[in-house]
């Protein structure tokens, strides 16, 4: 299972309806997360770093970020993010 991390085109993020999708908050924090389904976010501000058993994903303003089903991992908050998000 690997995190996705990409730099989106206006036309992608408008393809997907990104900016119509529920926003997201959290302040710099570090907590476990188990994603039951697949998620896409795009971030709109901060920065995270994401610990999986594999792999460090760091990541920040203007990323689209996919997350597998079944991912058991780590986030820390490093400065407050804000993004765009959806379940699959």
């Amino acid at each position: 299972m690997k995190i996705t991390v990409e730099k989106p085109t206006a036309e992608q993020l408008a393809k997907l309806g990104a900016r119509n999708w529920p926003i997201w908050e959290a302040k710099p924090s570090v907590f476990p997360w188990h994603y039951d389904t697949t998620e896409v976010c795009y971030i709109l501000e901060g920065k995270v770093r994401v610990t999986t058993a594999t792999e460090k994903v760091q990541f920040g303003k203007d990323d689209l970020v996919t997350f597998p089903e079944g991912l058991d991992c780590e986030w820390e908050v490093i400065e407050k993010v804000k993004k765009h998000y959806q379940f699959k």
